[in-house]
């Protein structure tokens, strides 16, 4: 099984991750040749959503017990099943008191529990080459119009997983301005991946949610879909929502979530920013600190 590195920000150390389907996504993303047959046969909105109504079956179920035992989940973390699907326990939530969003209004917290890159400013046309990742404003958001509020802006990039817990939350206290949804493809976020398709986060199926926050100003937050996802649902009903209220979840698959601010009103953390300056990961839990008011 194919293995990542990351930094690990509660032991201090480079770790290293198991991927789920690692020696497929390796196989399938490793030449232009396979690249292009991932392109036109698997990375399409019907092959994913017809593989993640599998994993909505009740005899998906049988998959759980190994999956728990493969990748070690801290299934003390998260709430007892029984589980009606692997769907179901995909999006399993966490204990009463396993998270907690930080109090500090100058902290901004981790929306999505994952592995993160970040920059201190995005230029209207630049790219950022971090393990093949390379992001473009205004193809990322779909609209020259949304990306003039962001430009110079802040930029947090999450991986989530297939392991990782697959909610996401609202980051502050907020007003939602617009929510709109861009149709892509469904390829696969893992770096292995990004490194052979660069344009992966703006042309991938993507949901764009324009937020006004009572600290941060602005923001652009963005949920990608992956191969294997078979939607991305959102759970608020409201153009209001607090700091850790559920935004929505992810059903089956590894994928990203997006914050992108404006100038001047936030920075990622020291210890994510000097990851990435190395191309490695941080891992953060969610509602602990990615960034800070300047």
């Amino acid at each position: 099984m194919a293995e990542i590195s990351f930094y690990n920000r509660y032991s201090g150390k480079i770790e290293t991750e198991n991927v789920y389907g690692g020696r497929w996504v390796g196989g399938a993303y490793k030449n232009r040749w396979t690249l292009g047959l991932v392109d036109k046969l698997l990375a399409s909105s019907l092959v994913s959503r017809s593989y993640g109504a599998l994993q909505s079956h009740p005899l998906s179920k049988r998959k759980i017990d190994k999956f728990v035992k493969d990748f070690k989940i801290p299934m003390e973390e998260y709430v007892d099943g029984p589980f009606k699907s692997f769907n179901d326990f995909f999006i399993r939530r966490f204990r009463p008191g396993q998270r907690s969003f930080a109090a500090d209004q100058e902290i901004l917290p981790a929306p999505a529990e994952g592995r993160y890159f970040g920059f201190k400013s995005i230029g209207a046309m630049a790219t950022f080459p971090v393990k093949g990742v390379r992001v473009n404003l205004a193809r990322i958001l779909g609209s020259d119009v949304q990306s003039a509020s962001f430009v110079e802006g802040p930029l947090l990039i999450a991986r989530l997983c297939p392991v990782d817990y697959h909610r996401f939350h609202f980051p502050d206290d907020t007003e939602i301005l617009d929510s709109y949804s861009i149709r892509g493809k469904y390829h696969s976020v893992n770096p292995m991946a990004l490194k052979m398709k660069h344009d992966i986060l703006f042309t991938n199926e993507r949901m764009v949610t324009i937020l006004q926050t009572q600290n941060f100003g602005k923001m652009a937050y963005i949920e990608v879909g992956a191969l294997g996802v078979g939607r991305i649902i959102q759970s608020f009903n409201n153009t209001q929502a607090k700091r850790g209220d559920e935004k929505g979840f992810f059903l089956f698959g590894g994928s990203t979530v997006i914050l992108i601010g404006q100038k001047g009103a936030w920075t990622p953390s020291a210890d994510i920013l000097s990851k990435t300056a190395l191309g490695i990961e941080t891992y953060v839990k969610l509602g602990d600190g990615v960034g800070q008011k300047p």
